[in-house]
């Protein structure tokens, strides 16, 4: 029998050595546990297109020390903190992990659960919403509520633990001190943020110091120039973007004017963003159209949990489970949504791997 179950959340953009840190930091706490990933796959919270697919994502997951991968369907994965960690959150649950252990750069889980705690007051979300009236984004809105300026991974970390006071309260959030920020882009030690190692990948420079032992070929091209043809054919030709996820107050209307004007992804992002809306929400918001991922989409009923991968401890431990919603291969809206950005990712990157989408097979490690 397993001690303990230990969650993790991530998205692996690439994995690197923060991330090995990460598990090996599990494992020295929790002897004998069996770890549980669950995994986000081509588009990513942030609205990025993921350089590794959920594919390779799981494999090296599972090289290092992951016992059962589990996938965050992209419906869910390219949604906001609060909807990313929810169902994160909900999957966890259902694989019966007893904590979730996640970076944090202020390494102080009891001031975060105190903060998650206040923001179930009704009194503090008001001031949150006066301050979004004024136009103000909704990180800069919470920091000024709070009096307090949390860095990325903790806000996320103040999802989690709002998710799991809402799902199952036994889950005990764990944090472990981040060596670095988000948005530390010039750091040369050997554990930098993932968007440092991109940021050196776009500039053609070397990252093997930054990443474990594994083949660089792995890491993907993401070609913008087609993502953004995309993106310009489906708002250039559809008359109601108002139904894709969060295209809101009136963003159809500056996105049909803006597209005719750009030439470039990078430019529609600059055309169309303003004080009141953070860059990562328009990103997501043109993922969303570029998948079609609808509003109505979120009214799905979310009870299928797709395994990606597993090695002889993750086996014994999902038969010993028993879980009828841990599953190989589902259907519904949710799947299809996923199968699309299968199909898209393909063609953005050319990467072969994600045809394990449409085999239903999880990646098995000896």
């Amino acid at each position: 029998m397993f001690m303990k179950a230990i969650g993790i959340i991530c998205e692996y953009n690439p994995f690197h050595n923060g991330h090995l840190y990460h598990l090996e930091q599990c494992k020295k706490m929790y002897d004998d546990a069996v770890i549980v990933l669950v995994i986000g796959g081509y588009f990513l919270e942030r609205g990025e297109v993921s350089v590794m697919s959920k594919w390779n994502k799981t494999a090296l997951a599972l090289k290092y020390g992951v016992d059962l991968v589990v996938e965050l369907p992209v419906l869910y994965g390219t949604n906001a903190g609060d909807y990313f960690a929810y169902y994160a959150v909900k999957i966890l649950n259902e694989c019966g992990v007893d904590c979730i252990v996640f970076g944090s750069e202020c390494d102080d889980v009891e001031l975060l659960k105190s903060i998650a705690v206040s923001q179930s007051d009704e009194h503090f979300n008001e001031k949150v919403k006066e301050q979004l009236k004024k136009g103000i984004n909704y990180p800069t809105s919470l920091a000024g509520v709070l009096e307090v300026k949390l860095e990325s991974n903790d806000l996320l970390g103040v999802s989690y633990i709002k998710a799991i006071n809402s799902i199952n309260d036994k889950i005990e959030p764990v944090t472990i001190k981040r060596t670095n920020g988000f948005n530390d882009l010039d750091n040369e030690d050997d554990i930098v943020s993932a968007q440092n190692i991109r940021r050196r990948i776009v500039d053609g420079q070397e990252i093997e110091k930054f990443i474990p032992d594994y083949d660089i070929s792995l890491i993907n091209t993401v070609d913008y120039e087609k993502l953004f043809s995309l993106l310009r054919f489906r708002i250039l030709t559809d008359k109601n973007l108002e139904k894709y996820l969060g295209v809101d107050e009136g963003l159809e209307n500056k996105l049909k004017s803006v597209i005719r004007e750009v030439s470039s992804y990078d430019e529609l992002l600059e055309g169309i963003k303003s004080k009141r809306y953070t860059t990562s929400r328009l990103r997501r918001m043109l993922i969303h159209i570029l998948l079609g991922i609808l509003k109505d989409d979120m009214k799905e009923d979310f009870e299928e949990y797709k395994v990606l991968g597993f090695n002889s401890t993750g086996k014994e431990y999902l038969r010993n489970l028993q879980s009828k919603k841990l599953v190989y291969k589902s259907d519904g809206r949710v799947r299809e949504i996923e199968n699309v950005a299968a199909t898209i990712y393909e063609d953005l990157t050319k990467d072969a791997s994600v045809q394990l989408d449409f085999m239903n097979k999880p990646i098995i490690k000896d």
